[in-house]
């Protein structure tokens, strides 16, 4: 049975929407025979929660707050981005509370849930190459915004320091407050790295003993969407590889089975990249000593997959 190890924020007011970003709770895996030795935890952040659905409103919110904070958010302009599809459409959520408009430049594989979600929101897609990377939708949210600079406020998720800053200031610290400290290892995926980055630099501060996995396909075509296969990607500009302990690699096959394996056996209906980043955390676990305390994310709910489901 799952056991909550902290209790969420709920208000459903469209006025504070925004305010609820954030403050995700902590799971137990309890019921998943992985072999795990006694006296090792494997938590997990249901960021879910959050009210567009993702782990990604949390540096979306930071990334407009920032645009508007420096004065580039002029009126009239359109937020742009790329993205794999979970960033674009936090921003379409906080884009229609705030009213502003969004453009987003795609992959055209992503899943049909996320662009009707984006679509749902009032956002604007421009599909591109099938290749199920985000560097050609980079490529092109690049080219618009310095062709039409008076037209678009191009956020650039992937070298923007405010993606990275609102996990340094809110999911690093919750964690930290969440397992009051026990935790000894943090275990997520790499997409634009802003997760592992700044929830990383931030527990490393608070305990340098704390050991920062990062979770990569474990090769160039996959089917694990969010993450990105480093060496044969643009590797994000806000990376920072110093703070990675060991990298680790996962299968599509096992991440698509144990999203399976948490909806059917824990409840939860998360993505594939949630099933990669526990199929990695279950496998770590089995190696560690009694009182290890182990923390992944739970990026997406499965919602936005369930037409790629097998």
């Amino acid at each position: 049975m799952l056991e909550l190890i902290e209790k969420p924020l709920i208000n459903t007011s469209r006025s504070e929407l925004i305010s609820r970003i954030g403050n995700t709770p902590l799971f137990r895996i309890n019921n998943i025979d992985s072999g795990i030795p006694s006296g090792v935890e494997v938590l997990v952040k249901a960021e879910f929660f959050n009210p567009g659905g993702s782990v990604k409103d949390r540096a979306a919110l930071n990334i407009i707050h920032e645009a508007k904070r420096s004065g580039c958010l002029e009126r009239g302009k359109t937020l742009l981005d790329a993205t794999s599809g979970n960033t674009g459409i936090a921003y379409a959520m906080i884009g229609a509370a705030l009213k502003l408009p969004v453009t987003v430049c795609l992959p055209t594989n992503a899943s049909p849930e996320r662009k009707a979600i984006l679509r749902s929101y009032g956002a604007k897609i421009i599909e591109t190459e099938s290749n199920g990377t985000t560097d050609s939708a980079q490529r092109i949210a690049r080219d618009l915004a310095a062709n039409y600079p008076n037209d678009f406020v191009y956020l650039d998720q992937y070298n923007n320091d405010a993606n990275w800053r609102a996990h340094y200031n809110g999911t690093g610290p919750e964690i930290w407050r969440q397992t009051e400290g026990r935790i000894t290892h943090f275990i997520t995926g790499l997409g634009t790295t802003g997760t592992f980055t700044g929830t990383s630099r931030r527990l490393k501060e608070f305990k340098k003993e704390v050991r920062c996995l990062s979770v990569q396909p474990e090769s160039p075509l996959h089917g694990i969407e969010g993450m990105k296969h480093l060496p044969s990607a643009i590797v994000p500009g806000i990376y920072d590889s110093t703070l990675v302990d060991e990298e680790v690699t996962v299968s599509t096959e096992d991440a698509q089975e144990m999203a399976e394996r948490l909806s059917h056996e824990e409840g939860l209906l998360v993505g594939t990249s949630s099933g990669a980043n526990v199929f990695a955390a279950l496998r770590l676990a089995q190696t560690l000593p009694s009182n290890s305390v182990v923390v992944t994310i739970l990026c997406d709910s499965g919602e936005r997959y369930l037409s790629h489901r097998r």
